[in-house]
């Protein structure tokens, strides 16, 4: 079969341009594959991959998943890589891995928006990076690596005392964009001032009754003039 390559316990099906998981490659190749590399597709979806319950590594670069990526649950999996796909809510992805590979030790992420560094956004620094691991690894505790960087002992210790504090907040989309402005416009800020004082141009002074009246015997001003001051 064109694209496909069986070689002991790894199974490659790469860049044959699926957008679902071939059926016969859960079939065939399910009860035995411990590696799937599925890289170089456009995968939308995971389904079909329940049928590999005994892998141990996992390659799905360059696809399309998104923040409806599901996957079955992969008791023995300790390699997933995720690099330039379409994932952006971090914490969801994370829960769900959580959940679903309890012996995950290497995780990669890079490319995806959900992964902050210069490589998907150039407004992005490395303390953006450093805080996104941090969250990982109190999300993950386990991992042994992230983005092809080793875990180091001092980042395990931080996550454990800061990583709840350290989410990345998930950018908002354009049609969320579009949607916030249009009800800006619908309902626009509130402002006390009358309309004619909001120019930058106009500086005439506003007049208004109040229900207080200003004496003059406790200003605090007036306690460090003396008469000859005045």
């Amino acid at each position: 079969m064109a694209g496909l390559m069986v070689s002991g316990t790894q199974v490659s099906y790469v860049g044959q341009y699926c957008r679902e998981i071939p059926e016969y490659l859960g079939r065939d190749f399910g009860h035995f594959a411990k590696r799937l590399d599925l890289s170089f597709n456009l995968l939308r979806s995971l389904e079909g991959l329940s049928a590999f319950r005994s892998l141990e590594e996992l390659i799905l670069d360059n696809n399309l998943l998104g923040d409806d990526l599901v996957l079955p649950g992969l008791p023995h999996l300790h390699t997933l890589t995720l690099n330039k796909n379409q994932i952006t809510d971090l914490e969801y992805l994370l829960d769900h891995l959580a959940e679903v590979t309890p012996s995950l030790e290497y995780l990669s992420l890079l490319g995806n928006v959900a992964c902050p560094n210069e490589l998907v956004n150039l407004e992005k620094d490395e303390e953006d990076y450093k805080r996104y691991r941090c969250f990982v690894l109190h999300k993950l505790p386990n991992l042994k690596f992230l983005d092809a960087k080793k875990v180091t002992r001092q980042e395990r210790e931080e996550a454990l005392v800061r990583g709840a504090f350290m989410k990345v907040v998930k950018p908002k989309s354009s049609s969320e964009e579009k949607e916030e402005a249009a009800s800006l416009e619908d309902h626009p800020q509130y402002t006390p001032l009358p309309s004619g004082s909001r120019e930058l141009t106009s500086h005439r002074g506003v007049l208004g009754k109040g229900r207080y009246f200003y004496y003059g015997k406790n200003s605090e001003g007036n306690r460090f003039i003396r008469d000859d001051q005045l």
